[in-house]
C-alpha cells in the first residue's frame, strides 16, 4: 500500500466517548417535549436526518419536536438550532492526541480528511475547532445524500483529496458499518479502539471486526511509518 492520505472518522475518533449531556433535556424542555421522548425520536430518526431527508436544521427540529409531542414557535426553533450546536459539540471534546496527530500525519506528507455522519450541528462548529486547519477536505452525509457505510462518503473524500481509495488509511471507532465500508471501496481500515469507548454513542456499530486496531491516534504515526517500510520491501 501506497498511503498518500489519511481519512478520519469525527465523533468518537478525533473526540472522546460521545455522550449526551445535559443540555439535551434543557432543550426538549425549549420546545415543550418530554426530554425522554425527545432522545427517543432522535434516535429513531438520526440516519434519516444524516442523510439530509428531513429538510433545513429549522424544519427538521420541528418535526424532531412534533413527534415528541411539542408544538415549537418559530423563535423557539431558531433558539433550538443554536443549542444543539453547543449541545453536540459539548457531548465530544477533541481527544489531547488529535491534533498532534493531524500535525504528524500532515508532517509526514499526507493528506487528511474527515467523513462523518452527522445532521446540521458539525459542519457549523468543526470549522471553530483547532483540526480545522489540518483537514484537507470535509464530507458531511448531510450533505452528500447518504450515510456510511455508502461508497459515496469514502469517495467524495477521495475525489477532494486527489488520491484513489487504495492510496488511504482510514481510522475509525467502527459506528455506521465505516470500517467495513472504507474497506469495500479499496481503503485499509484500521480501527481506533480507545478504552473510553464501549458504551458511547453510536449507531450501526461493527463490534466484531477483527482487522488492525490502535488504542490511541498517538499510535498512527508509528502505524503509518511500517505501512511505508513494507510498501518498499
Amino acid at each position: 500500500m501506497r498511503c498518500r492520505a489519511v481519512v478520519f472518522d469525527f465523533f468518537n475518533t478525533l473526540t472522546t466517548s460521545v455522550r449526551r449531556g445535559p443540555h439535551h433535556a434543557r432543550i426538549a424542555r425549549m420546545l415543550g417535549c418530554d426530554p425522554q421522548a425527545w432522545i427517543e425520536v432522535l434516535d429513531r430518526t438520526f440516519l434519516e436526518r444524516a442523510r439530509g431527508g428531513w429538510g433545513p436544521a429549522i424544519d427538521g427540529l420541528r418535526r424532531v419536536a412534533e413527534q415528541a409531542g411539542g408544538r415549537p414557535e418559530r423563535a423557539e426553533l431558531l433558539a433550538a438550532i443554536r443549542e444543539r450546536i453547543v449541545a453536540v459539540r459539548a457531548d465530544g471534546p477533541l481527544r489531547p492526541d488529535a491534533v498532534p496527530t493531524l500535525r504528524t500525519v500532515r508532517g509526514l506528507g499526507l493528506r487528511t480528511a474527515v467523513v462523518s455522519d452527522c445532521w446540521f450541528e458539525l459542519p457549523m462548529f468543526l470549522p471553530s475547532l483547532p483540526v480545522a486547519a489540518l483537514l484537507d477536505a470535509r464530507v458531511y452525509s448531510v450533505r452528500v445524500g447518504v450515510t456510511k457505510p455508502h461508497p459515496a462518503m469514502y469517495l467524495t473524500a477521495c475525489e477532494a483529496l486527489g488520491v484513489d481509495p487504495h492510496e488511504c488509511l482510514y481510522v475509525g471507532d467502527g459506528g455506521s458499518q465505516e470500517l467495513t465500508g472504507a474497506e469495500l471501496v479499496g481503503m485499509t481500515a484500521v480501527r481506533l479502539a480507545a478504552p473510553d469507548l464501549g458504551d458511547h454513542l453510536t449507531f450501526n456499530a461493527e463490534p466484531h471486526w477483527d482487522g488492525p486496531s490502535i488504542q490511541t491516534l498517538g499510535e498512527l504515526p508509528a502505524l503509518l511509518s511500517r505501512t511505508r517500510e513494507m510498501a518498499h520491501v
